[in-house]
C-alpha cells in the first residue's frame, strides 16, 4: 500500500515539475488515500499488539 502512495507521489513530483498542475494534483490526491490507510492499518495492529501483550504478561 506503501508502494502505490510512492509511485504516485513521484508521478506528482514529476508532473508538478513539467508543468502538468492537473495531473499533479490527481497524483496527489490519489496518493494520499493509500498513504492514510496504511496509516490506519499500522495504528490498529500497534493497538493491538499492545492489548494483546496486555494480556499475555
Amino acid at each position: 500500500m506503501l508502494k502505490w502512495a510512492l509511485i504516485f507521489f513521484v508521478i506528482s513530483i514529476v508532473a508538478g515539475l513539467l508543468g502538468f498542475s492537473g495531473i499533479a494534483a490527481g497524483a496527489s490526491t490519489i496518493a494520499k488515500w493509500p498513504f492514510f490507510a496504511a496509516v490506519a492499518i499500522f495504528l490498529v495492529l500497534v493497538l493491538l499488539a499492545f492489548f494483546a501483550g496486555e494480556v499475555i504478561f
